[in-house]
């Protein structure tokens, strides 16, 4: 089997945004130029997520999804603010591959088995953004880690799959942005429990730390964000520029961040296949 490499683009208005526990969003630039960089680079597939979409109860992602599939060829899935089967026909419509609920599934859990019915399991990701607690469990979360449920990780995990989802994105929301590695057992725990593949997220700050997960963790592919973001910002320049609100002087130095400097897509699967882990060959663009 080989690991899929997926970069995650979270969006705030017009703009790449990216901050640590999913808080405290610094606008990087212009998802669609970042999108074409990555597509080009070899990603295996685009992660969009409306970063505030629930929190303000709407969805507004379907300009940058025609853009983006208008110049790359790779599957996207989007997320954020979905809450009917009206919304996720429109975002398939405008573009998207596949669709990944969270806030939504959690209220209403039978979305998720409507949604796998009417536009197939392979569509349908649920997002399980979990939050580890003093006693050592983890719980489900919503509206990027903002609102806590009673939902115990696995067995939501196990519940999502029963009613047809066709794949989990598992986010440790304590990891996310730090670049200290994901969470590995969390990774685990839910891999071994389930039979649908499970796409780790949330820590990745080499590629030591994407073979981990994948091996220790079982995850069957990654998203990555800053380890690739912060890397492609000085070679994208004012091309990443776009509509950027805020943020020009960190921009202007050139956005620098040495804890994540120095990965690609390419390094980050060349160092995969390295330590015998298979992953998808590099795409040909054209």
């Amino acid at each position: 089997m080989n690991h899929r490499l997926i970069a995650r683009l979270d969006i705030k208005g017009p703009d790449l945004v990216k901050g640590i526990h999913l808080e405290g969003l610094r606008a990087l630039g212009s998802p669609r130029a970042f999108a074409r960089h990555y597509y080009e680079a070899g990603i295996d597939e685009l992660f969009y997520q409306d970063i505030v979409a629930s929190l303000y109860q709407r969805h507004s992602l379907h300009d940058v999804i025609r853009a983006t599939v208008a110049d790359t060829f790779i599957p996207l899935t989007v997320g954020g603010g979905l809450r009917s089967i009206d919304d996720i026909r429109a975002v398939l419509r405008a573009g998207a591959d596949k669709v990944a609920l969270n806030t939504a599934a959690v209220a209403n859990p039978d979305l998720v088995r409507q949604a796998s019915r009417v536009f197939g399991s392979s569509t349908i990701v649920v997002a399980i953004e979990a939050i580890r607690q003093p006693d050592g469990r983890y719980l489900a979360s919503t509206d990027c880690g903002r609102e806590m449920t009673n939902r115990e990780v696995v067995a939501w995990a196990w519940e999502v799959e029963a009613l047809g989802a066709g794949e989990i994105l598992l986010t440790s929301v304590d990891r996310e942005g730090t670049g200290q590695g994901f969470d590995v057992a969390l990774t685990a725990a839910v891999s071994q429990a389930v039979s649908i593949p499970v796409i780790a997220h949330g820590g990745a700050g080499s590629a030591a730390h994407v073979a981990e997960v994948l091996t220790a963790g079982h995850a069957d592919a990654v998203a990555v964000a800053s380890v690739l973001h912060y890397s492609a910002l000085p070679t994208l320049g004012a091309a990443a520029r776009g509509a950027v609100t805020g943020n020009q002087e960190f921009l202007d130095q050139g956005a620098k961040h040495s804890r994540f400097s120095g990965h690609t897509v390419a390094s980050i699967k060349s160092s995969l296949r390295e330590r015998g882990i298979p992953c998808r060959p590099m795409a040909v663009t054209v």
